[in-house]
């Protein structure tokens, strides 16, 4: 009987081994033995964790200070099981924080047991030294993105296979089906504005977004607003856009910001996944960030080691090699710039026209080969893996 183990740190990791899971055993039959760490998915699955993954689940740096002896306890207690129980194949599903130090140690102790990595660190957008630090404990990666595995060829990084997206599976959910979306010609125009997830995002970028609005508004009397929040962060959202010029309805849960997708003409959105959510679901979008370092850093990498055809710091932009996206960051976060775009793309010309011809390319440039699917994709990989190795 084979052992498996996977050691996941949060809840998206959760769902990704979740989902590994499924397409091994589908592969192997019922005769395999799961361990590691892992949430309420995988352990409906048959995995054993070794202790409760809430433990080491904290984002944050207060959080990860507060919980930090016993993280510390959970790496080393982590790596004690994975080598007692000598699997033939060591699973790391992304938090690196969690899990890379896990496999650094099994990798020392355990030499023997073959490690997948599961979901690639950015070193494309900082600390580009760690793809050649992973070479040393981590013998396959597994990409979502497909620029990915060059990314790790020019900077030396483990072995690295693009398996598909797990978004790229449900764009359908959130694209719209007839008559869902009413007429970009029509006089009442949706935009869905997403300021982040994050506090200090929100926090950033809401006043230019209000002043944004308040300009798309004055343009587009038949404006309407639809914030998807995060529900920790819901009273705090409404309290800030209660004097917004326009009504904003703010949804919460997955199934009503897919809905709001399905709904809205065109999207105001902080950088990250979710801007590569909307491309897939076809929603023509200005992106907007005020930071600090890390997206500078990102354009600042990309640059010199030409991840990509295209200087961004959007998901989209990169994928396609192309600035199909328009994007503004730190000091080029101007409302009217900003509200300028968002108006040509809430009515029916070139501008949005151009955008959407672009977006349409994604799925070409993200299908795997053969429709495999994305877990059957990671699948096969742990499976050569652990032939080749063990």
């Amino acid at each position: 009987m084979p052992t498996i183990c996977l050691v996941a740190g949060e809840e998206s990791g959760d769902q990704l081994g979740s989902e590994l899971m499924k397409a091994l055993n589908e592969r192997l039959g019922v005769g395999v033995r799961y361990c590691g760490v892992g949430g309420e998915r995988m352990m409906s699955l048959g995995l054993k964790s070794f202790f409760d993954m809430s433990d080491v689940s904290v984002m944050g740096l207060t959080a990860v200070l507060a919980r930090l002896p016993l993280i510390i306890r959970r790496v080393y207690q982590t790596v004690d099981a994975v080598v007692a129980a000598n699997p033939d194949i060591l699973v790391i599903v992304d938090s690196p924080d969690f899990t890379h130090n896990v496999a650094k140690r099994v990798r020392k102790r355990a030499p023997h047991i073959p490690i997948v990595g599961y979901v690639s660190p950015s070193v494309w957008a900082w600390r580009p030294g760690r793809a050649r630090k992973m070479s040393v404990y981590v013998d396959d990666l597994l990409a979502l993105l497909p620029f990915e595995p060059d990314v790790h060829r020019k900077l030396g990084g483990p072995r690295t296979h693009y398996v598909g997206h797990p978004l790229s599976e449900i764009a359908s959910e959130l694209r719209p089906s007839v008559g869902e979306r009413t007429p970009v010609e029509a006089d009442e125009k949706i935009l869905l504005v997403l300021p982040g997830s994050r506090r200090s995002e929100i926090d950033r970028l809401l006043g230019d977004f209000a002043k944004t609005v308040a300009i798309v508004k004055e343009k587009l009397p038949g404006l309407k607003v639809i914030l998807p929040a995060v529900a920790h962060l819901e009273d705090k959202i409404r309290q800030d856009t209660a004097h917004w010029p326009v009504p904003v309805e703010i949804v919460t849960g997955l199934d009503a910001k897919r809905a709001a997708f399905r709904k809205t003409h065109a999207a105001l959105a902080a950088s990250g996944t979710v801007s590569l959510e909307l491309a897939l679901s076809g929603v023509p979008m200005v992106v907007a960030y005020k930071v600090d370092w890390f997206f500078r850093r990102m354009k600042e990498l990309n640059r010199v080691f030409k991840f990509s055809s295209v200087d961004s710091f959007v998901l989209p932009n990169i994928i396609l090699g192309t600035k199909a996206i328009p994007e503004f960051l730190d000091e080029e976060v101007q409302p009217k710039v900003l509200a300028n775009h968002l108006v040509e793309l809430l009515n029916s010309g070139p501008e949005r026209q151009k955008q959407i011809e672009h977006l349409q390319k994604l799925d070409d440039v993200m299908r795997l080969p053969d429709g495999h699917s994305q877990r059957g994709a990671a699948a096969d990989v742990v499976l050569a893996a652990m032939k080749t190795e063990s």
